[in-house]
């Protein structure tokens, strides 16, 4: 008789004992388990489940994952996986992998290997032909994005944006004609400068989304023009603090016709410096710098004489 068969018939006891049996771990198999992200209600029973019956648990970080082990009683043994110990780890957790025991991956909170360590790890077990299962849960920028107020049909997750001030210009700037919704997640101690860069980048009008500590006692979740979140965090220094997710809109604008910002552009550049009309016609039209900076260089161009 199956197991389901087993449940409707009564032979099991309770609903307990019927999941039990059905998420039987599999040998040698690599789970990949998401935990929550702020809230330790916010985890599936079937990632409690693989988390007490696997043989390992590698985390990311052994002490911050304690509470959650000990909050539900779970007493599966854990070993360290970081960035700083992840060539090495994969190694020895292979070695487990392939002799059979079963292993789940987690990370201090929400989905492993997204901005966080694994990738080394799932990548090992694909070429050694083992089994990789994800167990789904919380991730925080799906949560922000769903809460965001945005369009969610695209989408683009750029991770942190780079750590020095011109590396973070230059890559907002490739991706201010971006016509999806594009997610960031922003360390603390840069969100205000991250805010002038986007204002800067994307321009003061444009709508965002500030989501922080998701599912956390101080969550906020705010929907606004980038100007306006930047204002808001600057006036309130606890909103510089925690997990921060930004969600910016895509540009919708229409780039295939600049005839209006051709014409501006023409206009300037007759009187001032390339440069300036630039700065002038980006107030004018709202386009971004760099589309603006093309097409002046390219009347630039057209305007030279032949050469002999």
């Amino acid at each position: 008789m199956s197991i389901l068969n087993r449940f409707r018939t009564g032979n099991l006891r309770n609903c307990e004992e019927f999941w039990r049996l059905v998420i039987s771990i599999i040998d040698g198999a690599l789970y990949v388990v998401a935990t929550p992200i702020g809230n330790l209600a916010d985890i599936s029973a079937r990632a409690l489940e693989i988390l007490g019956q696997v043989d390992l648990i590698a985390a990311e970080d052994t002490r911050h994952s304690r509470r959650l082990l000990q909050h539900y009683h779970i007493t599966t043994p854990c070993v360290p996986y970081h960035d700083h110990n992840e060539r090495q780890a994969v190694s020895q957790l292979l070695a487990r992998l392939q002799k059979g025991q079963s292993l789940a991956l987690i990370s201090d909170a929400g989905t492993p290997l997204i901005s966080d360590p694994g990738y080394r790890l799932t990548l090992a077990a694909h070429k050694h032909n083992i089994t990789v299962i994800p167990i789904a849960g919380p991730c925080a920028l799906i949560a922000a994005l769903s809460a965001a107020g945005l369009p969610t049909d695209r989408f683009i997750f750029e991770g942190f944006l780079p750590a020095r001030a011109v590396a973070r210009r230059s890559h907002l700037e490739s991706l201010n004609q971006e016509s999806r919704t594009i997610i960031f997640y922003v360390s603390p101690h840069r969100i205000v400068e991250t805010f002038s860069d986007l204002c800067e980048v994307f321009g003061r009008d444009r709508p965002a989304c500030l989501a922080r500590e998701i599912s956390k006692r101080f969550e906020t979740v705010r929907r606004a023009s980038i100007a306006e979140l930047q204002t808001f965090i600057a006036n309130d220094s606890n909103q510089q603090k925690g997990e921060l997710v930004i969600c910016i809109e895509g540009d919708h604008r229409t780039q295939d016709d600049p005839g209006e910002a051709t014409r501006i552009l023409s206009i300037l550049l007759a009187s001032t410096p390339l440069s300036q009309a630039v700065a002038l016609a980006r107030k004018i039209t709202g386009l971004p710098r760099n589309q603006l900076y093309n097409l002046a260089m390219s009347l630039t161009d057209q305007a030279l004489p032949p050469r002999d």
